[in-house]
């Protein structure tokens, strides 16, 4: 990093020096040998990072740690890393620029002709492409996004890709998972992209990942595989995925965080497919990955139900279920209410 500082020494300033900062402040200084800053603490570790900072500053004639005015040491770290975020926006776009043009002419070339109605990308070809696509996009992007396998470099980089597109006036549908509404990073890429005029839905089933561009190439991840993407350029393949695509949005529920009628609604599907996972008998790994949850979250879910139908076992649960006529096939009033419990 330009200002010298890497994001550990920002969590560790967040975490605990501007705590121990305010504290400094409030008190007027701290001693030198004051006990909450002995060495190897996480206090001492703070302390170092504020010193280095020129946040605070041992006055050698009373051993005594005095805060200094912060202003200008925000600057001296801040101001290298938004120019430096500039520099790498603009540079990308420079070489997005650059490589349209290639793209334009392989497009136009006997060789892409040859190449098939299909194209596997492996691995680090998978985001380069995506990127010189969507950048080429004239109208219209379709996005299925499964919750799971999503990390936080990968929403970061579909960030400044789709608001790029965005910006340029294409039209951009988004289908989410409901877990996704949980999830604190996809809650601000769902901001930044909605308020610049993307449509974003949320799903209680779980779907693989698809990216539609202008209606006429897809993008669908390979068999048994999160390293391997397929470019489907084939029409009918195409349409065929459209189709689905169509009806999966149409049964979605629009990513409004703050509607209480719909959270409700949303806890109620979750429920319901969490018991046609159970009834089903799914191991919990596949039913967490079908819900969008994580492993730990989705044994909460079990035994959320375990309590509600008093029962110590899944088989008790499966029974009491079963005799009460619960399916999870749909969302019955009963489950409503339950849900909203």
């Amino acid at each position: 990093m330009l200002s010298g500082f890497e994001p550990e020494d920002r969590e560790l300033f967040e975490r605990a020096a501007t705590e121990l900062y305010e504290l400094i402040v409030q008190e007027a200084g701290m001693a030198a040998d004051d006990a909450r800053v002995a060495d190897g603490s996480d206090a001492k570790a703070a302390l170092d990072l504020l010193a280095e900072l020129n946040l605070v500053q041992l006055d050698q004639r009373d051993r005594i740690w005095r805060a200094l005015e912060p202003a200008n040491v925000q600057s001296r770290v801040v101001t290298p890393l938004s120019n430096e975020g500039a520099r790498l926006l603009e540079e990308s776009a420079r070489w997005a620029k650059a490589f349209q043009s290639l793209n334009h002419s392989w497009r136009r070339s006997p060789v892409a002709e040859s190449s098939g109605p299909f194209t596997y990308l492996h691995d680090e070809a998978i985001n380069p492409y995506l990127t010189a696509l969507i950048g080429d996009a004239e109208e219209e992007l379709l996005t299925a996004q499964p919750q799971t396998g999503r990390n936080a470099q990968y929403v970061a980089i579909a960030a400044v890709r789709d608001t790029e597109a965005l910006e340029r006036g294409i039209s951009m549908r988004t289908l989410y998972q409901h877990s996704a509404r949980r999830s604190v990073m996809t809650q601000k890429y769902v901001a930044t992209v909605t308020a610049r005029g993307a449509e974003v839905r949320t799903l209680d089933e779980f779907f693989k990942r698809m990216i539609v561009v202008d209606r006429r190439v897809a993008v669908i991840p390979a068999p048994e595989t999160q390293a391997t993407a397929v470019v489907v350029r084939e029409p009918a393949v195409v349409a065929y995925l459209l189709d689905v695509y169509e009806r999966a949005w149409e049964r979605g529920r629009p990513y409004v965080t703050s509607e209480e009628k719909a959270v409700k609604e949303i806890a109620a599907e979750q429920r319901a497919m969490t018991i046609r996972m159970l009834i089903a008998g799914h191991p919990d790994a596949v039913s967490a990955k079908r819900l969008g949850v994580s492993p730990r979250t989705y044994a909460g879910y079990v035994a959320d139900l375990k309590t509600e139908y008093d029962a110590e076992t899944r088989f008790q649960l499966g029974y009491t279920m079963g005799s009460t006529g619960i399916t999870g096939n749909d969302a019955s009033a009963t489950e409503v209410e339950q849900a909203e419990k």
